[in-house]
């Protein structure tokens, strides 16, 4: 690594700090798709959101520190978060307001085989999309592509995509899917090296919160996650409220004879 950049020791809020700070000390700025050019010194960072809104949140508060704006990626149809939710449609707000972009993330496993088919569901989840946010959707993700979505340089919905061969091809790619390095580590990627422009795609979740494994990093999800399904049953169903009264008391008395 090149000399008085800090380590990256791991996924959390301080190393994701210290990456920043990494990349700007090679002398490298953040563009948007839309801004890229192959050959010089940026780097795109690109936020597909599979897990957590709270999260992203976390990630945009960050780079809006450092006057960043990241492109974040949103599933229309998740089974781990709901954007038709008025509370998640404010988060999606908030990241906007920081100054970042929200595009689509598209699940194309939820559709037939066929480009045409793709095509029009794409636009249809971004045409919602826009609709909850009240601003343009520009750019596209595939959600754990397929192959043939690799390298296509085909438009999708009338917009571009993350994986068409000027941003997957003719420059460097880095991803810490499954909250591990699997292109290399980014300050040390050959486009870095070269001084080449960097596609950078990182998931909130592994790094939102102090430095963890991907697993407890998970397990905290799933915790909260379940905490919060608890509150909102109980919003939403008084039957549910003594229930959880007990829950909570017992929680509260297994902390203190822990």
């Amino acid at each position: 690594m090149t000399k008085d950049i800090a380590p990256i020791e791991g996924f959390g809020e301080a190393d994701y700090r210290n990456l920043l700070k990494g990349l700007h000390k090679l002398g490298y700025s953040v563009r948007s798709f839309e801004d890229a050019e192959q050959s010089s010194k940026h780097v795109i960072l690109r936020h597909d959101i599979d897990m957590s809104l709270d999260a992203a949140i976390r990630i945009a508060e960050i780079e809006s520190e450092y006057q960043i704006a990241g492109q974040y990626f949103v599933l229309l149809r998740s089974d781990l978060y709901n954007l038709f939710q008025a509370d998640n449609v404010k988060k999606l707000k908030t990241i906007l307001s920081l100054g970042h972009k929200v595009n689509l993330h598209l699940d194309a496993s939820l559709y037939s085989d066929t480009w045409d088919d793709l095509d029009r569901a794409a636009y249809w989840e971004c045409s919602t999309l826009e609709q909850l946010t009240g601003q343009p959707v520009t750019f596209v993700s595939f959600h754990r592509p397929q192959p043939r979505l690799l390298n296509n340089p085909n438009n999708i919905a009338g917009r571009r995509h993350s994986y068409q061969p000027s941003f997957f091809k003719d420059m460097g790619y880095c991803s810490d899917s499954m909250g591990r390095w699997f292109h290399g580590h980014p300050l040390q990627h050959a486009a870095i090296k070269n001084g080449h422009a960097l596609q950078l795609l990182t998931h909130p979740i592994w790094w939102a919160g102090e430095t963890a494994s991907a697993e407890q990093k998970l397990k905290k999800l799933v915790e909260n996650e379940d905490n919060r399904y608890r509150v909102c049953l109980a919003n939403n169903c008084k039957t549910y409220r003594p229930i959880l009264l007990e829950y909570q008391n017992q929680q509260h008395n297994n902390g203190e004879t822990s």
